[in-house]
């Protein structure tokens, strides 16, 4: 049986961090309800690495109605404290209002725009940016899309989302193909569209 290569960023002595990267990271997403789950864990992690916030995850999706955007848009201050001693998720209270609030913005996105799938997609042009990286040297922190993408969500409320935040959200949902060169990956996301 052959070996197959992966990104250079993989833990391969993590096997749900194997399993993220060959199941869902860079497949592009069109689904609201899980563009604003990887806005929530990508702003969660700020500071962090992607391990520490997928492995709890599931609880995520637990305290945060499933990443039901309209359900967290009326979390109150009551249920943000109850949150904050919950040692399941990043006790952080700014990292939870924000959560909080970006819902709000969220629902709001999608009133103006019809879907939030409408509205991040215009940053690049519809269709997936496809990068060519062969080391893990290779990858950027930000791109002239996530600065602006960020620049955009700031004007409109959103915090926690900054340029290299939006840049791993962009990468995570398929916005961005930063699978590198030799990753067997690559070629299966390139041949979806």
């Amino acid at each position: 049986m052959t070996k197959k290569s992966r990104c250079p960023w993989v833990d391969l002595g993590k096997p749900d961090y194997v399993a993220y990267h060959d199941e869902e990271w860079g497949v592009p997403v069109h689904d609201d309800r899980r563009m604003f789950e990887f806005l929530v864990l990508e702003s969660a992690q700020a500071g962090l690495s992607w391990y520490t916030i997928l492995r709890r995850r599931d609880h995520y999706r637990r305290l945060f109605a499933d990443f039901d955007p309209g359900r967290v848009a009326r979390f109150d201050e009551r249920k943000i404290e109850e949150l904050l001693r919950d040692p399941g998720i990043i006790r952080n209270r700014a990292k939870i209002s924000a959560a909080v609030g970006n819902a709000r913005c969220f629902l709001a996105v999608q009133e103006e725009f019809g879907s939030f799938d409408a509205y991040i997609w215009r940053f690049v042009e519809g269709r997936p940016v496809v990068n060519e990286l062969h080391c893990l040297a290779d990858y950027p922190a930000t791109s002239p899309q996530s600065i602006a993408l960020s620049r955009d969500l700031g004007q409109r409320g959103f915090r926690f989302l900054g340029p290299t935040i939006c840049y791993a959200h962009m990468q995570a949902t398929g916005l961005v193909n930063d699978h590198s060169l030799a990753c067997f990956r690559r070629p299966q996301i390139l041949a979806g569209y």
